[in-house]
């Protein structure tokens, strides 16, 4: 998978990201926006959170086709650990595309960052990124009960863990 490659967000990436999180078969995570709109407004942000060291996100492309999206947020009580999230669209599931993600933005964070644990939240039901995760080298450490809210309630989640250092 040596043809995917990392830029970060750009706002013109908005309908693109909003058409992938709304596809119906992409269930397991509830962070979906509404419309266009609300996704543009996210992504305006993320050069702001990216030079305040919280957030460095990134468009994944398949030449010039975006495919998804990786990321990595900073503790900021723990400033030496990240948590990795990403998503990938509907039509390139099962090429790959999610593991590669996780090891070139591994690279950006060992590289640019210099973290020591990266960390990876699973909703329970989402195995494919169960077998992402496992495939890349993290443990799972657990389960965090009532983790992620949501509007028809709390989700519980799987923790996966890897030391970079």
């Amino acid at each position: 998978m040596d043809d995917i490659t990392l830029r970060y967000q750009q706002v013109r990436d908005a309908r693109r990201f909003w058409e992938i999180l709304n596809h119906p078969d992409f269930v397991h995570w509830p962070s979906k926006p509404a419309t266009v709109a609300e996704e543009r407004v996210f992504l305006r942000q993320t050069q702001d959170k990216r030079r305040r060291n919280v957030e460095h996100n990134f468009t994944l492309l398949r030449e010039d086709e975006i495919v998804g999206a990786v990321g990595v947020m900073i503790d900021q009580r723990r400033p030496h650990i990240g948590e990795v999230g990403y998503f990938v669209a509907r039509e390139f599931w099962g090429q790959g595309i999610a593991p590669r993600a996780v090891a070139l933005i591994e690279a950006f964070i060992r590289d640019t960052l210099g973290l020591h644990r990266i960390e990876i939240t699973v909703l329970k039901p989402n195995r494919m990124s169960c077998r992402v995760a496992e495939k890349c080298g993290y443990r799972k450490e657990g389960i965090q009960r009532g983790k992620i809210s949501t509007e028809e309630g709390f989700l519980d989640v799987y923790a996966y863990a890897k030391i970079l250092s």
